[in-house]
Formats: C-alpha cells, sequence, structure tokens
C-alpha cells in the first residue's frame, strides 16, 4: 500500500480525533465541567510534558509487560486451541473452563497471586495471559474448523496421516483467525496490564502506567492521571496498526478476500 493511500485512510480518524478534542476544550473552556473534575487537553498535554520522564519510565515497564504477557498468552491460547480441535475430550473438560476463566474477578485474584508468586513482574504477566489468552483460543478453534473439507479429502485420497492433515490444510486455513485474535488479544492486553499493575502490589519505585494513573488519581491530580491514560491509547493503537502492517507483508496470502 502506498504512502498516499495510507494518509488518506489515516485522515478520516485523524479528524475525528480533532474533532473530539476541540469539544473537549471548548466543553471545559465555556464551563461546562470543572477543570478540576475533567481538565481540557492543554491541560492534559502540558502534565504529560512536566512528568515525561516519568511516563516513558512507566511506558516501557508497561510495554515489557504487555510483551511478555501477550507472549504467554498467544503462546497458551494457541496450544489450547489445537488441543480442544485434535480432541474431544479436552473440548468437553477444557473449553468450559476456559470461558468461565473470562469472568474471573482479576482485581481480586491479582494480590493473592503477589503473594503467592512474589511482588515481582510473575503476578502481572500472569493475569495479563489469563485475560488474553481467550481471543486467540477461539479464534484459532474457529479458524481450524472452518477449513475447506474438500482440502481434506483431497488429502484423504492421497493416504495423508492425521497430522499431515491438520499441517497441510487445516493449519493455514486458521492463519487469518490466529491473527485476528492476536490483533484483538494485543489491544485487550493494554487493558489486561492496567488492571494487572493497579490490583498488584509492586515493589519499586515505577510500576507501570496504571500504578501510574491510579496514583495520580488518588493525589487529585487528573491531569497526570489522563496523561497515562493517553500513553495507554496510543500504544493500544499503534501497535494494533503495527501488527495489521506486519500481516500484509508477511501473510498477505492468508488474509480473507
Amino acid at each position: 500500500m502506498s504512502a498516499s493511500r495510507r494518509l488518506a485512510e489515516a485522515l478520516p480518524a485523524a479528524a475525528l480525533l480533532l474533532a473530539l478534542l476541540g469539544a473537549w476544550e471548548l466543553y471545559v473552556d465555556l464551563g461546562g465541567i470543572s477543570p478540576y473534575l475533567l481538565p481540557a487537553p492543554h491541560a492534559v498535554a502540558s502534565a504529560a510534558w512536566t512528568d515525561r520522564e516519568l511516563l516513558l519510565q512507566n511506558t516501557l515497564i508497561t510495554i515489557k509487560e504487555v510483551v511478555l504477557g501477550l507472549a504467554f498468552a498467544v503462546t497458551a491460547g494457541f496450544a489450547l486451541a489445537i488441543a480442544i480441535h485434535l480432541s474431544t475430550a479436552v473440548r468437553r473438560a477444557v473449553y468450559p473452563l476456559a470461558v468461565g476463566s473470562q469472568a474471573l474477578p482479576f482485581v481480586v485474584i491479582a494480590p493473592m497471586l503477589a503473594f503467592w508468586l512474589g511482588f515481582g513482574i510473575g503476578p502481572k504477566l500472569l493475569v495479563i495471559g489469563l485475560i488474553c489468552f481467550f481471543p486467540v483460543a477461539v479464534t484459532t478453534v474457529d479458524g481450524l474448523s472452518a477449513v475447506d473439507r474438500e482440502h481434506l479429502k483431497l488429502l484423504s485420497t492421497l493416504d495423508a496421516s492425521r497430522w499431515q492433515a491438520f499441517r497441510f490444510a487445516e493449519l493455514p486455513a486458521a492463519l487469518p483467525a490466529v491473527i485476528s485474535g492476536a490483533r484483538i488479544a494485543l489491544v485487550v492486553a493494554w487493558i489486561a496490564a492496567f488492571i494487572a499493575e493497579v490490583a498488584t502490589p509492586t515493589v519499586g519505585a515505577y510500576a507501570g502506567l496504571g500504578r501510574e494513573a491510579t496514583t495520580a488519581m488518588q493525589s487529585s491530580q487528573v491531569s497526570s492521571a489522563l496523561a497515562a491514560t493517553v500513553v495507554l491509547f496510543a500504544l493500544a493503537i499503534i501497535c494494533f496498526h503495527a501488527l495489521s502492517l506486519a500481516e500484509r507483508r508477511f501473510a498477505a496470502w492468508a488474509r480473507p478476500t
């Protein structure tokens, strides 16, 4: 895709964002709400610049958590999907539990994990992984089941083994679904990181953007809290589109037509 086409595709979203920011600024400046409760965008930008070093430190921590937690989630979700696809017993035993895991109150469970696993990064990664593995697992299961039956019949006539049918027909057919699930998990991972950082007791000066935003709110520094939130918002968008670009470049053949 050419640079001009990418720019044209980005313009509507950029225009809408600018319009929303302008409306927000006017709403606060015209007295629609107290700046103490909802600071104007310029106040948030000013807080972001003032706290830039602290934001950078916490951003790097959150990025590390998301990368490691997402790697765990994708690996676990993909492996679970394959097991569910290949074994009816596993599907009946594990799939309902996997669905139920998404209703777990992680805000309550996270502190327990910290006492069990220590006050380092481990409990955070587990929370992120538990929240993010489900989209990968579900989309991969659906993708593996969506293989063209004619392909399987052809492989059967060629005396292909179960493993060969999986490798040459089912797995390639599932790749678009796997990538789609990974994109969803990538966006959810930032929310999961926020939950993990807020709910998990942490030792150290920097504990991630989630903890930074929560601490700022507790200190009535709403502008600083919103600055940390804006960074999370931007990171989610950047990563989502970066994965989409990587898909176009390295797995264009797997994109649905």
